[in-house]
């Protein structure tokens, strides 16, 4: 560990949620080794190490924390091997663990499954070295323009100036900025009793689907016009657009889900993390360039 200071080591911090988790370490004085399999500029307070959990780089002996803001099931596998300690873990998950474990799609139920393994692994790994593990799970992530549902409906819509959804798509959700996911994470370092569990990470506000994308479209500029097909009109367009290499995912499953409400407690994260996150506001700046 750092003489006079705490060190932490940090998996997936070039994403989306880990590059705002490494800005909130440098900011609290920590000094960060940060893997990454692709080179990176040098900053002061950050070793970046080249590689991955296929070839991991030489690593200190111990750490104050350890921070995995990518893949929780490659972390938490090579965690239960590895002989590096930390007294606090810290890692990212999903509620897709609670989400896609009753999918009628057979990849989505493995999802689910592989998370719920990795969580129950991780924290067996922590016991073992008499640490003390959470998992975060967030709900719909924005904020940073590179997540893989908001911001990838913004793109479509500046693409087409319209988005289309299917009728009834009022299954409620509960969308979560990027930067109260790396305040909470850098809350866990310091919370006391909180470790040996999961915590969902829902967003501030509860709003229908329809609305949420409403309201993204609405934050555009310019803005982007909703289009609300029947349901079988919709399913049709999509399985062209996949068909033609222009829409990946979105299948029955997903389809399904936008008339399920998947609504999760805040209170637990609020009691044992003070979590405390922001209501829906967009802007256009929240999903990437134009």
């Amino acid at each position: 560990m750092t003489v006079g200071g705490r060190r932490a080591l940090v998996f997936g911090g070039s994403g989306q949620v880990g590059a705002a988790v490494l800005e909130r370490l440098l900011q609290a004085g920590w000094t960060v080794d940060a893997t990454s399999r692709e080179v990176r500029p040098e900053r002061p307070g950050i070793r970046w190490l080249r590689g991955g959990f296929e070839a991991m780089p030489a690593l200190a002996g111990g750490y104050d924390a350890i921070l995995s803001c990518g893949p929780l099931d490659h972390y938490a596998r090579w965690q239960s091997t590895a002989g590096v300690a930390a007294p606090r873990m810290v890692a990212f998950g999903s509620t897709s663990l609670a989400v896609k474990r009753d999918s009628a799609e057979a990849a989505e139920r493995e999802l689910a499954e592989r998370l719920a393994t990795a969580e129950a692994a991780l924290f067996a790994a922590a016991r073992a070295r008499g640490g003390e593990a959470i998992v975060l799970r967030p709900t719909l992530v924005y904020g940073a323009g590179r997540d893989q549902s908001l911001s990838r409906i913004a793109a479509m819509a500046r693409r087409w100036r319209v988005f289309p959804l299917p009728r009834g798509a009022v299954g409620l959700r509960q969308p979560v900025h990027v930067d109260d996911l790396a305040d909470t994470a850098m809350a866990a370092l310091a919370a006391r009793d909180a470790g040996g569990r999961g915590y969902d990470l829902p967003g501030g506000e509860t709003l229908a689907y329809r609305e949420m994308v409403a309201r993204v479209l609405a934050a555009l500029d310019p803005p982007a016009r909703l289009l609300e097909l029947p349901a079988p009109l919709f399913s049709a367009l999509a399985a062209a657009l996949r068909a033609g290499g222009r829409l990946q995912g979105f299948g029955a499953g997903a389809q399904a889900r936008l008339r399920q409400d998947l609504v999760f407690d805040i209170a637990p994260a609020a009691a044992a993390l003070g979590y405390a996150p922001r209501p829906f506001r967009p802007d256009a700046a929240m999903f990437g360039p134009r």
